[in-house]
């Protein structure tokens, strides 16, 4: 009788342990700090898994151990596999009975409608920047905003004049008004555009390989003055070696600015070769044209009644940084025949030329190219009476230099 009662406790003492292990499953309502929230309906309870279920003493013993584990259970409340933690603060985690202040939420007051599965009421007109509130945003103001007065670009536009420059110069609290006065008159106003510039430039100054006979060419510039007047020399002809020149003229001209890129030139000419010489009144008008062609044209009336004409162009090229290839071409007219001079009435002769240079100094740049000459109508006639050349091909190399 005694063993009966042993056994029976100590079934009893198996039983009763898995429902006393659930009941201490997170079990931390007596912590401090780990209040819960009133607890929903106890629910049924799941279906024991074969861990929590105590491994019978017997065989014969299982029925009546599994029927009292069941009961067990059934009275025991559902356990929550969170008890005892505060999810309160969670985002979202709402949990009733407390009295937190709600989550921030970051999509506050924006327009998801556009977003995939958000869908606006239909004939709404979506807005980018509907729900933003922009108020804050520099020049933003929203109807209805209360804040300061508008300043800056804000302000409507005006014909407000703008205020008188200032008469007073702290020099002239130390050298005198007059002084001082003379000084910006004179010094400042001459360094800030009204000084005197210089250019010499020797356009061509080359050897040329001829058929016949080698020869030589010049045509150079130098200029002295300011931005709008200056004085003008101009100067070129050719010749071969061993012999006389063949032409050479000199230019002295003044010059006055029409606009940035054209100016206007007048002066006189003289002729030293070829003889009987002639002295030209000369105007004319040298410029930049468009696309960066540099172009001159000039007419030329002699003491003889006698009128010229010329006109010539070249244009810089450049192929690298260093080399620069220069086409140029050169025309010369005539208004009447002069005998005395060789010359023929229309076209007397036509130029044209390709110099390709070197430009390590862009002050001292050497070239090598070709050139081609032709008289024509009674200019080449009266060439071919004295013995002359009309024309043709040479190989060229020279230097082009200004400082």
């Amino acid at each position: 009788m005694s063993r009966s009662i042993l056994l029976a406790g100590f079934a009893s003492a198996v039983i009763a342990g898995p429902a006393f292990g659930q009941s201490m499953d997170h079990s931390m309502h007596n912590m401090p700090g780990m209040t819960m929230p009133a607890k929903p309906a106890a629910k049924a309870a799941p279906k024991p898994t074969r861990k929590a279920t105590a491994k019978p003493a017997s065989k014969r013993k299982a029925p009546a151990r599994q029927a009292a584990s069941r009961r067990a259970q059934a009275q025991a409340p559902a356990t929550d596999p969170h008890a005892g933690h505060d999810m309160g603060g969670m985002q979202g985690m709402d949990m009733g009975g407390q009295q937190s202040a709600p989550a921030a939420n970051p999509h506050a007051g924006h327009d998801m409608s556009a977003m995939s599965g958000m869908d606006a009421p239909a004939g709404t007109p979506q807005d980018p920047h509907a729900g933003h509130d922009m108020s804050a945003m520099p020049g933003m103001a929203m109807a209805g905003d209360q804040g300061g007065a508008k300043v800056g670009t804000d302000l409507p536009p005006g014909n407000k004049p703008a205020p008188a420059p200032s008469d007073d110069h702290l020099a002239d609290r130390f050298w005198g008004a007059k002084a001082m006065a003379t000084s910006r008159e004179d010094d400042l106003r001459r360094e800030h555009g009204g000084m005197t510039y210089y250019q010499v430039l020797f356009n061509l100054a080359e050897y040329q390989a001829r058929k016949g006979s080698d020869g030589y060419r010049w045509d150079g510039e130098a200029w002295v003055g300011g931005d709008i007047d200056r004085l003008w020399l101009k100067s070129e002809g050719e010749g071969g070696f061993g012999k006389s020149l063949d032409s050479a003229e000199v230019q002295a001209l003044y010059s006055h600015a029409l606009d940035p890129y054209w100016n206007l030139q007048a002066g006189v000419r003289y002729d030293i070769k070829p003889n009987p010489s002639r002295t030209y009144a000369t105007v004319g008008i040298e410029g930049l044209a468009p696309y960066w062609f540099e172009v001159e044209g000039a007419l030329f009336l002699s003491n003889k009644g006698e009128v010229l004409g010329r006109a010539e162009g070249y244009y810089d090229q450049r192929i690298t940084n260093y080399f620069t290839l220069q086409p140029r071409v050169e025309a010369n007219f005539s208004a009447q025949d002069v005998p005395e001079t060789g010359t023929g009435s229309g076209l007397t002769d036509l130029e044209a030329g390709l110099r390709l240079r070197y430009e390590g100094r862009r002050e001292f740049a050497p070239y090598i190219g070709v050139s081609w000459e032709r008289q024509f109508g009674d200019t080449a006639r009266y060439s071919r009476a004295r013995g002359g050349d009309t024309g043709g091909f040479s190989f060229v190399a020279g230097v082009r230099t200004w400082f």
